[in-house]
């Protein structure tokens, strides 16, 4: 976060106008801090575009890449397009991607005809590939070396790359002509060994790499499994075409968890921040998925006209449609979620759902059994003058009614644990997100088998 002292520091630098003020706040600060900073809501488009001109582009390029997205929209619109092309030549390369593809398109169209013919080239192959691939998650900025070097002519040719690689700890062996990797070597190897050695001895062959085209998830549970800094990416014909770094990987992370979470809460997905998104966007999300749960609730409707005449012969049982309906959301709810969890971490699959139908059969008559006794115990504290049968007045029997609610109680935290592991994984089969089947989907299912569990048992002891 920006230190909230640089901010009226940096506007009292504007006001003096002083170029090597700016420059050095610019310069001798990390480019996030400097973003965090000119993002303060006091600073003008103008203004932030008066501090960074003091700087070199490069620099300006490695700032840039922090701001938040609205506001490099902003920063975009604030200045000519000649200067945002220099500016899209020095960022990350997948960044810039990521940039351009969230342009207009007759924008970024403008822009890529501004920028040299080399960039262009890397920008367009990056293009290639689609969103949700690893490809467009890749940098072309990766250090790499011949076979037939040793250690001391690795570490020169090292020094010439390492300006412009994203990463220079892993060191990619590759086919000088065909460009297909060969091997690994990390920096740690080439500082620590003897300068003559070759580093066809030093480089590692049995690499963990991953397709261009391969979902983007797959890349984010490799880097989670063996904790790599970065992931080789190759085609078809093992010629390396890129790699992802770590940071890209926490940035998927990142959108993929708040995804999940608006997705649990039944808003759907929203791509950008809470406070930038629109209000007709989240409107439009929230609406849709409330409706939808809206519409299904009303099952709960017809579920409670079946029951009408339980309902009104024995009046107290309205006093406790609630306490059945929640514990079934919240027994449901907690098993929707480490399914969901554990189907997003691969430890389980669509085809373990009878393992887990068993685990969750069990757990649901364990919790069940302690919710039952907690239920009986409520049951005694009732009193007399609610327990009669509403036409006659005659009084319900106490341990019947305790029964009552006891049983019913334990048989729909049962069917909520049942339902609420299986809809993630019907959702899986079905090829949508298992987030979806978490708290509002779990609890409108168990709402209707709730209210008929318990009325079905009240109907069995007290009718």
């Amino acid at each position: 976060m920006a230190n909230p002292l640089f901010a009226p520091e940096v506007k009292h630098l504007i006001r003096e106008n002083s170029s090597s003020g700016l420059k050095n706040f610019c310069e001798s600060l990390n480019p996030v801090t400097v973003a965090d900073t000119l993002c303060e809501e006091d600073f003008t488009v103008a203004e932030v575009w008066q501090v960074l001109g003091q700087t070199e582009v490069k620099t300006q390029a490695s700032i840039f890449e922090y701001f938040p997205k609205k506001w490099q929209d902003q920063l975009i619109a604030g200045t000519g397009r000649p200067h945002i092309a220099r500016l899209i030549e020095q960022m990350s390369h997948d960044d810039r991607v990521d940039l351009l593809r969230r342009l207009d398109a007759n924008v970024a169209e403008a822009l890529l005809r501004l920028v040299d013919e080399a960039n262009r080239k890397d920008i367009a192959e990056l293009f290639r590939y689609e969103e949700n691939t690893i490809g467009s998650l890749m940098t072309t900025d990766y250090a790499w070396l011949p076979v037939h070097l040793t250690a001391s002519e690795a570490l020169s040719r090292l020094r010439q790359q390492a300006p412009d690689s994203e990463t220079i700890y892993y060191i990619y062996i590759l086919d000088e002509t065909s460009r297909k990797l060969l091997g690994m070597v990390s920096l740690r190897d080439l500082i620590l060994t003897s300068p003559q050695t070759p580093i066809n001895k030093l480089m590692k062959v049995d690499l963990v790499s991953v397709h261009v085209d391969d979902p983007k998830e797959i890349a984010a549970d490799i880097l989670r499994k063996f904790d790599f800094l970065a992931i080789p990416v190759i085609d078809r014909d093992n010629r390396l075409v890129g790699i992802v770094t770590h940071d890209d990987i926490i940035d998927l992370i990142e959108a993929e968890a708040t995804k999940a979470i608006h997705e649990q809460g039944g808003v759907g997905d929203i791509l950008d921040s809470y406070m930038v998104a629109s209000f007709f966007q989240v409107w439009r999300k929230r609406t849709f998925w409330l409706s939808c749960l809206f519409l299904a609730e009303m099952l709960t409707y017809n579920a409670l006209t079946i029951f009408e005449d339980a309902l009104e012969k024995i009046v107290v049982l309205k006093y406790f449609i609630a306490l059945c309906i929640a514990t079934g959301g919240n027994s449901g709810t907690q098993a929707a979620t480490l399914v969901t969890r554990a189907l997003a971490l691969g430890e389980i699959g669509t085809k373990d759902w009878l393992r887990v139908l068993r685990k969750e059969m069990v757990m649901g008559i364990a919790m069940g059994t302690v919710l039952c006794g907690i239920g009986l115990i409520r049951a005694t504290f009732v009193s007399r003058e609610r327990l009669v049968y509403s036409d006659t007045y005659i009084a319900v029997n106490q341990w019947l009614f305790m029964l009552t609610l006891g049983i019913g109680v334990g048989l729909i935290c049962l069917c909520g644990t049942i339902i609420g592991s299986m809809l993630p994984l019907v959702f899986k089969r079905m090829k949508i997100d298992p987030a979806l089947a978490s708290s509002p989907f779990v609890s409108t299912f168990v709402d209707v088998t709730g209210i008929v569990l318990f009325f079905s048992v009240a109907k069995l002891f007290l009718l």
